[in-house]
C-alpha cells in the first residue's frame, strides 16, 4: 500500500514572526494542494535549528534526519520542496542528502529553488513588482540578497537585469555575502541623483539579515549607509514567502519535481 509524505525543506529562521508569515504560509499552501500526503518540515541551517532547541526547545530535524524516520515509517513516496532561493550551497547539501535515500523509497521527488529557469526570473519580477511601493521620479528601489560564494551567486547579477529588461530602470539587486555589494550600487544611485531609497530583503523570511543588516540603525547597515550619503530611506519588512504569488511558485515547482535519482 502506498504511504506518501511531504517534505518541506527550508534554510530556515529563528523569528517567530516572520516565520509564520513566510515559512508557515508557504508550507500552508503546498499541504493544502497535496492533502494525501503527510507534512513534515526540514530545516537546512544547522545553526538556526540548534539556536531554535537552546532558546525554546523546539526541535527542528534536518532533511536527512527527517527521511531517516519516513524510512522507518514505512512511507513509499515522498515529495520534497525547497523553499531556497538560488541554486546554492544549501540546496547542493539538500540534494546530496535526498539521493543518498534514493533507493529507500518507491518514489523520491525534489522541487527546485524559487529561481531557476529564465521563466522563473521573469515570473518573480512580475510578482515581487505588484507588492512594491509605485516608484515616483527620484525613486529607487534596492534589493538586499543573501549572496554567496557559490556560482549560484550569478542569480543576483542576472536577477538585477531581469528587472531593468522588464521596464523597471529604478529597481537594484545587491547582496550581504556576495556581488554585487551595497558600494557597488552607492555611485549608481548618486549618479542617477535619487532622493529617496526603498529598501527590501530579497529572501524568503525578513529575518536577521533584514532587520539588523538591512534596517537597523546599526553604522553599518545599508539604511545607515544610504542615510549617511543624505539619501531618503524607507525599509519594507517583507520576506518573499509573504506573497502569495511565490508560494505558488513553489507549488508549481513541486509539481514539477524530478526523481532525485535523475537529479
Amino acid at each position: 500500500m502506498e504511504k506518501k509524505a511531504l517534505l518541506v525543506i527550508s534554510f530556515g529562521t529563528s523569528y517567530p514572526e516572520t516565520r509564520k508569515k513566510t515559512i508557515e504560509a508557504t508550507e500552508n499552501r503546498l499541504k493544502e494542494a497535496f492533502p494525501d500526503h503527510d507534512f513534515y518540515r526540514a530545516f537546512t541551517s544547522r545553526m538556526i535549528i540548534n539556536k531554535l532547541k537552546t532558546r525554546d526547545n523546539e526541535s527542528v530535524d534536518t532533511p536527512q534526519e527527517v527521511l531517516k524516520k519516513l524510512k522507518a515509517a514505512g512511507y513509499t513516496h515522498v515529495q520534497c520542496q525547497t523553499t531556497h532561493i538560488i541554486n546554492g550551497y544549501e540546496y547542493d547539501i539538500t540534494l546530496k542528502e535526498l539521493k543518498a535515500f534514493e533507493k529507500d523509497f518507491a518514489s523520491l521527488t525534489l522541487g527546485r529553488p524559487l529561481l531557476t529557469t529564465v521563466e522563473d526570473y521573469e515570473e518573480t519580477v512580475d510578482i515581487v513588482m505588484k507588492q512594491m511601493p509605485k516608484l515616483k521620479k527620484g525613486e529607487a528601489l534596492v534589493y538586499m540578497g543573501h549572496g554567496s560564494d557559490h556560482h549560484a551567486n550569478s542569480t543576483y547579477p542576472c536577477l538585477d537585469y531581469m528587472f531593468k529588461m522588464k521596464g523597471y530602470e529604478d529597481v537594484y539587486v545587491g547582496t550581504v555575502e556576495g556581488f554585487p555589494e551595497l558600494e557597488n550600487i552607492v555611485p549608481l544611485l548618486q549618479e542617477k541623483k535619487y532622493k529617496k531609497i526603498y529598501l527590501a530583503p530579497f529572501m524568503l523570511v525578513a529575518g536577521d539579515h533584514a532587520i539588523n543588516d538591512m534596517a537597523s540603525d546599526e553604522e553599518d547597515s545599508w539604511r545607515t549607509v544610504l542615510e549617511d550619503e543624505r539619501f531618503k530611506v524607507e525599509c519594507i519588512l517583507e520576506g518573499l514567502g509573504e506573497y502569495a504569488g511565490i508560494q505558488n511558485m513553489f507549488l508549481d515547482h513541486l509539481k514539477k519535481a524530478q526523481p532525485v535519482t535523475e537529479m
